[in-house]
């Protein structure tokens, strides 16, 4: 990639129960600490190799960004699903073989789309 690329670099979701939803995407494995800047909301942040993943209160005055679907790189769509399964994920597309590698697709506690793949092995 051209260092002149734009690159990802931050994902903002908002959720009415910011608990319950880091608890879903630990299971996918990410790693959060609650911050707080100046007098802004508590929130969730999670950073890996420069991306930052972040779940903030859907307050009264923000937007939902329950329209935004989001994929994650996964080890084991398989095994990750059975965890999702647990804290009350719907699947919206069963786990099966594609050409990006094992794909699946579920819902998270609040309407957000996630896509979850596992890369073909040799891909």
């Amino acid at each position: 990639m051209s260092s002149s690329q734009p690159r990802l670099n931050l994902v903002v979701l908002r959720s009415p129960d910011i608990h319950r939803a880091a608890e879903f995407y630990r299971r996918l494995g990410l790693s959060f600490t609650l911050h707080k800047h100046g007098s802004g909301p508590e929130h969730y942040a999670s950073e890996n190799s420069g991306m930052v993943f972040e779940i903030y209160p859907l307050g009264a005055k923000s937007t939902p960004t329950t329209g935004t679907r989001i994929g994650f790189r996964v080890y084991n769509v398989d095994a990750i699903l059975s965890a999702l399964l647990e804290t009350g994920t719907e699947v919206v597309t069963a786990p099966a073989d594609s050409e990006w590698g094992r794909r699946a697709v579920v819902r998270d506690r609040d309407g957000h789309l996630v896509e979850l793949v596992a890369p073909a092995v040799g891909a």
